[in-house]
């Protein structure tokens, strides 16, 4: 072995064992770490005080019509045909142009949300051939207090 293999060897030989001591002491920074952290919910930031031992008798929270509402609006297209008639009403044509759906499309959404009563359809009063869309406002607001309640 010559001099300069001896010096090339030695010196990666140093550099595996600081990057191996390295890892080691990451490893154990971790273990630690896991050691010291909070368990069953406990909390190392406590916001509010905590209870003394757990509470196995609360009520189950009424999420019903937050879930119902979160999950009619969970589709994009969904969504997005209510904000659009924040704006005022619109028929299937217009919508269907805006979000680049077919119509069929938008209808079957639009269906959906008249079952759950955020739209309801309104016939043009000069020609009766046109149909239009528009948001419930006061089932919309009832939505919105669901999710709020549920996310505050």
């Amino acid at each position: 072995m010559n001099a300069r293999t001896a010096t090339h060897d030695a010196a990666h030989d140093a550099a595996h064992h600081a990057a191996r001591t390295a890892t080691q002491d990451a490893t154990n920074d971790a273990a630690q770490t896991a050691t010291n952290a909070p368990c069953c919910g406990e909390s190392s930031t406590a916001q509010s005080p905590l209870p003394p031992e757990p509470r196995l008798n609360l009520p189950a929270p009424q999420v019903g019509d937050a879930v119902a509402a979160a999950a009619l609006l969970a589709d994009r297209t969904r969504a997005s045909i209510v904000r659009m008639l924040a704006d005022g009403p619109l028929c299937v044509c217009e919508m269907a142009a805006a979000l680049g759906e077919r119509q069929n499309n938008v209808s079957n959404h639009l269906a959906r949300l008249r079952e759950a009563g955020l739209v309801r359809a309104v016939r043009h009063s000069g020609d009766a051939r046109w149909m239009f869309y528009e948001r419930d406002q006061e089932r919309c607001a009832a939505a919105a207090a669901a999710l709020t309640e549920l996310l505050r």
